[in-house]
């Protein structure tokens, strides 16, 4: 057994004004070139790797055992010993320990005498370097307080156990201890200074063990900030040595001493542990790169199914099982060899999206054409995680009818970047299309199925690109299955007016000067408020109102959004496949209606069953129904809609503003709009909204 330290009040005062000179000019000197070169100069490791880590534990457990008992004593309760927890196997300590009870031993035979006799505390801590000259800088500041928990351990056993046993109040007599007791009080600041450095060097500890452990593969030690750490470790090292001597030396004395060497080291643990942290920033961003790169090797593999895909969706140490529309767990083999849609949103997905999807998923797809399955994949930011979140997660969930992950921090982090950077992911939901083979049929199918629903299956670019050209820009393509009675109103060939807009005042006035017209050429005229994208309480609103003072018909909010949608993934679809306004009619039209929609005034758009057409805002359609007279004659030669169209290029418009608003998403947005009014190129600006109605 290690000979225990005396720890004596007799010469306290001698020894305090020594250890402070020392203290004080060993602070001075420590971090400066010459002292570092002096504790580099014993650093010869041989190779020999010791396993410190459960060394450490029975360190921590020996110690952390300790001060809540010196507190307890402090405040003069009498002295207990509580079983030790088991926070390692005997085994691992006993194979580690094996070969290392000699140095520790040493080590506890160095500290006991020296300070015994009073020694230098710099020189002790030299000299118990030069012992580890042969050990890992982790190694040396892990046996040393080995030692040290030793030495306090046996300490700290006597003052527990002098009050009833005889042979250890024995001992505590010789050892002139009883005095440790009667001054109690006065030494609790002494002992609340040592609690902190105990805590400090431990810390400390355990940033050096972290710091060596760190993977080789994702961090260089010659490369900032692990080379920046390791040049500070030498200089740590050398301040638990001293500050296991100083304990060692002065436990029953020096409280401003051990003060001051705690803030020190506390000290030197912020800042290791400021550099250990972008340490492990540096690691994560390359563990994440290196998953990137392997699910992008892997998706753009081909592959025997889609399985290995899906998988590398999921986190290594997720078991893959998912929910189904049934909302129980399924192993996502389910999905293997099957067509399978990457709904990709955030948690904001709206509630007509769901419907509509979902109306696709149960309605059509059925038959055995259509055999396709949706996993949603709801993209967060974990940072900013909370229970309002989770509860929002829970409730798309519930009313979600296709599979879904069990909760959003199951996906790969590097999958979620692949999203977002190669896919285009910002706010706007996709879904990215794989066939059975894994294969990524589009990148963004939900365009293609807002537009001719299932009737894209498989969901593919160039089903999407055979589709649009045969497509032409007719009221069927604009209004698709949105209004139940069109079939019947172009059977008798009246004209159908779609109008939008926020402002009551121009649908009143807009609405009283058009069937006037109507009613002075005798011709059937149908009108339909489509409302204004992303307004649904406003819309709903003047939907009552209009409903109410029977102006015309008007649609019901989710066919507002449905219409408003397929109009923007009309853009981004024509967008992806290269389409400019200059040689695509229909792309020129749906900007045209997008930048109307832009603006407060209103809008409107006539078409006949023979698919004449003719639009114009607001301000220009409202006056030309007042002004009626100036064209009444040439409408009842060419007929409505030749005659309003000669008369609206007639209208000179020196000043408008024409905006047209898209929400980002990643590389749809087309870099060149012309303005609908006037044809010249428009300025782009970025707008960041939060619209709450």
């Amino acid at each position: 057994m290690a000979a225990p330290i005396s720890f004596s009040l007799s010469s306290l005062a001698s020894k305090s004004q020594q250890l402070v000179r020392n203290e004080r000019r060993m602070f001075a000197a420590s971090d400066d070139g010459a002292m570092m070169k002096q504790i580099q100069s014993t650093h010869a490791p041989d190779g020999r790797v010791v396993d410190v880590k459960p060394i450490l534990q029975v360190i921590e457990n020996v110690l952390h055992h300790i001060i809540p008992n010196i507190d307890h004593a402090m405040k003069g309760g009498t002295g207990h010993i509580d079983a030790l927890n088991d926070l390692t196997t005997s085994s691992a300590v006993d194979g580690a320990l094996d070969a290392l009870a000699y140095i520790v031993h040493k080590i506890c035979c160095e500290v006991s005498c020296k300070c015994s006799g009073g020694g230098d505390a710099h020189a002790t801590t030299m000299g118990i370097l030069n012992m580890l000259s042969s050990y890992s800088w982790d190694a040396k500041v892990v046996l040393t307080l080995a030692a040290f928990a030793v030495n306090f351990g046996e300490f700290w056993l006597i003052v527990q156990l002098c009050t009833s046993n005889s042979l250890a109040k024995s001992v505590a007599l010789l050892k002139q201890l009883p005095d440790l007791l009667e001054h109690s009080p006065t030494l609790k600041p002494h002992f609340d200074a040592l609690n902190k450095l105990i805590n400090a060097m431990i810390d400390v500890t355990k940033c050096i063990v972290e710091f060596i452990e760190l993977p080789s593969e994702f961090i260089s030690i010659d490369v900032p900030p692990l080379s920046t750490a390791m040049a500070h470790i030498p200089t740590a090292t050398y301040w638990i040595i001293w500050s296991v001597v100083a304990c060692a030396a002065q436990i029953t004395g020096l409280a401003w001493e051990l003060s001051s060497l705690a803030h020190k080291v506390s000290s030197i643990h912020e800042h290791l542990q400021s550099l250990l942290h972008l340490c492990y920033e540096r690691i994560d961003e390359k563990k994440l790169l290196e998953a990137f790169e392997d699910f992008k090797r892997t998706i753009e593999t081909p592959q025997m199914d889609n399985l290995k895909i899906l998988l590398k969706i999921f986190r290594k140490e997720e078991t893959c099982y998912l929910l189904n529309p049934d909302k129980t767990e399924v192993l996502i083999d389910v999905l293997r060899r099957k067509h399978v849609l990457l709904l990709i949103s955030d948690l904001d997905i709206s509630h007509e999206e769901i419907r509509v999807l979902e109306a696709l998923y149960k309605g059509e797809r059925v038959s055995s054409e259509l055999n396709y399955e949706i996993l949603w994949l709801p993209i967060v930011d974990r940072s900013t995680w909370n229970d309002g979140y989770e509860q929002k997660f829970l409730n798309l969930k519930s009313i979600i009818s296709w599979y879904t992950v069990k909760h959003p921090f199951a996906i790969e982090p590097a999958v979620i970047k692949y999203i977002m950077e190669v896919w285009g992911f910002v706010k706007k939901p996709i879904a990215v299309t794989l066939d059975p083979q894994g294969k990524v049929l589009c990148p963004n199918a939900l365009n293609m199925m807002w537009i001719w629903g299932n009737s894209a299956f498989p969901f593919s670019s160039e089903k999407e690109e055979s589709f649009w050209k045969v497509e032409a820009w007719t009221l069927e393509l604009l209004v698709d299955r949105l209004e139940p009675n069109l079939p019947t109103w172009v059977s008798q060939q009246k004209v159908v007016c779609f109008y939008g807009g926020v402002q009551m005042e121009w649908i009143e006035s807009f609405t009283t000067a058009t069937k006037g017209v109507a009613k002075a050429l005798d011709i059937g005229l149908e009108m339909v408020y489509v409302g204004k994208n992303n307004a649904k309480e406003r819309v709903k609103k003047i939907t009552g109102l209009i409903k109410e003072k029977q102006l015309s018909h008007a649609w019901e909010d989710e066919n507002v959004w449905f219409f408003w949608n397929r109009l923007e993934s009309m853009l981004y679809s024509k967008t992806q496949h290269g389409k400019t306004i200059e040689n695509d009619v229909i792309k020129q039209e749906v900007m045209t209606m997008l930048a109307y929609d832009g603006s407060e005034n209103g809008w409107a758009v006539f078409f006949t069953g023979s698919d004449e057409m003719v639009r114009a805002n607001g301000e220009k359609v409202l006056s030309s129904m007042k002004s009626f007279d100036e064209w009444e004659k040439l409408a009842k030669q060419m007929g409505f809609i030749p005659a309003l169209r000669k008369h609206l290029d007639g209208i000179t418009d020196d000043h408008h503003c024409t905006r047209l608003i898209l929400p980002g998403n990643g590389g749809g947005i087309p870099e060149r709009v012309q303005c609908a009014e006037c044809g010249r190129p428009m300025e782009m600006y970025f707008m960041y909204r939060c619209c709450v109605e």
